[in-house]
């Protein structure tokens, strides 16, 4: 009876790996919370590893799956900080740092709860965290040491053709994540010729070097929910079948890609998948994006900046539910389908304003520490996207907004010196949207 039993196990992982492998090269095995189990150990590309999202999931899958091979490949511009990832995954007791947060439990409240202490005057402590910044010192040194030998780290380009290639070639990748993007709203209205370059071109690039390598397995293109448009107070949520109407340069950009991605997909039968997120947050993420920047402004007693009345909203998602929604993506998505990444926190700027503020000056008065400046060319009043399709798959958002908010007004203050001179990022608008449109320089 044992050995009919080990028989016909055998058989049925067999059926499952040949009915798996036409789609790619993962097969679950086993209790599914166990994860997914390899027939083959892919080589996985990361562009953009050490942005804000590529750095949450590049240090998950390193960590989460010691036998997947990672590239990190990215041109380290100035809102990238490869400090955050290699101090994550260069030890197991690198917890310490938010960024690690594990997404290997089903639940993931409670990752990173070792900055409080009791919680006492939250606002106070924090405060003086960030005066200390100038002070803090990494061993960069030894912590490049300790990187496991499952991750390789590439500074280049994605609009060099020939080093894409040659990583895609040289590192037998089998597995592309594209993260790598300009992605700044602001910034695209006065530099929207770079966003063009980088996130149309660079895109067709990457497309292109994995058409000629012609191992790749999975393609997952990252895109955003800005392609769909503005939203009225009454728009239904829009489901991946929307009609693309993009209103700033930033979202028509990558808009563009998309239709790239889509054309390499049905010319070339490149095993694409898109996915389009709404505005993530949380720890890494540079300060020019309206939640870091309005916790280092508060910190460091400005005044809060809001463009407009206040009242534009956005639906915010927690990095360690939209890294979770990337696993599943990687090892559940259908090749071929759009996923939309959807939280259920819709919230305005002013709000957001104000629950920073409850957070870190719990006893000043909100109103007095806001300013209202000009707001940009266009504002797209709202976005909401219908996430079914992904919870289809497994993937629920966990992380509560007050939560959330906790998590990342904490990091900011305890590693929020890995970015360099922030005071550009601090300002209201861009130089480059300055430039361009004659803001008064008091904002």
């Amino acid at each position: 009876p044992f050995c009919c039993t080990h028989a016909r196990t055998h058989l049925v992982a067999i059926a499952r790996v040949r009915k798996v492998a036409r789609v790619h090269e993962y097969v679950a095995i086993g209790d599914a919370e166990r994860r997914l189990q390899l027939v083959v150990e892919p080589r996985v590309l990361v562009t953009g590893g050490a942005g804000f999202i590529g750095s949450h999931v590049v240090t998950h899958l390193v960590r989460r799956y010691p036998r997947y091979y990672i590239v990190n490949l990215d041109s380290l511009d100035y809102c990238s900080c490869v400090r955050n990832v290699h101090t994550a995954i260069s030890s197991p007791s690198a917890g310490a740092d938010a960024s690690s947060e594990s997404i290997n439990r089903t639940n993931v409240d409670g990752g990173d709860d070792d900055d409080e202490d009791g919680d006492g005057d939250l606002g106070t402590r924090l405060r003086g965290s960030f005066c200390e910044w100038d002070q803090q010192q990494e061993d960069e040194g030894d912590v490049a040491a300790r990187l496991p030998p499952n991750y390789k780290f590439i500074k280049g380009s994605i609009l060099s053709a020939d080093l894409v290639e040659y990583v895609l070639r040289t590192e037998r990748i089998d597995t592309v994540l594209h993260f790598a993007a300009q992605s700044h709203v602001d910034n695209s209205f006065g530099n929207s010729i770079e966003f063009s370059k980088t996130n149309i071109l660079g895109t067709h690039v990457l497309l292109e070097a994995a058409r000629i390598h012609g191992r790749i397995t999975r393609f997952v293109h990252v895109s955003t929910d800005e392609v769909y448009g503005e939203g009225a107070a009454e728009t239904p949520a829009m489901t991946e079948d929307h009609v693309l109407e993009p209103t700033n340069p930033y979202a028509a950009s990558k808009a563009g890609a998309e239709f790239l991605v889509k054309a390499y997909q049905r010319s070339f039968r490149l095993p694409t998948v898109i996915t389009r997120s709404n505005n993530v947050y949380g720890p890494h993420q540079y300060p020019e994006k309206l939640i870091p920047k309005f916790i280092n402004q508060i910190a460091r007693g400005r005044p809060v900046t809001v463009h407009g009345d206040g009242s534009h909203t956005r639906n915010y998602l927690y990095i360690a539910d939209v890294v979770a929604a990337f696993d599943v993506v990687l090892h559940r998505g259908e090749i071929g389908e759009v996923y939309n990444v959807g939280g259920s926190n819709e919230v305005s700027n002013e709000q957001v304003a104000r629950d920073l503020l409850a957070i870190m000056k719990p006893d000043a008065a909100a109103s007095a520490q806001i300013a209202y400046v000009s707001d940009r060319p266009f504002n797209d009043q709202r976005y909401t996207i219908d996430a079914a399709k992904l919870r289809a798959l497994g993937w629920r958002e966990r992380v509560a907004w007050a939560d959330g908010l906790r998590r990342t007004v904490q990091w900011y203050a305890r590693y929020g010196h890995r970015f360099a001179n922030i005071e550009h990022a601090l300002e209201a608008h861009p130089i480059a949207f300055k430039k361009t449109y004659s803001v008064p320089s008091t904002y």
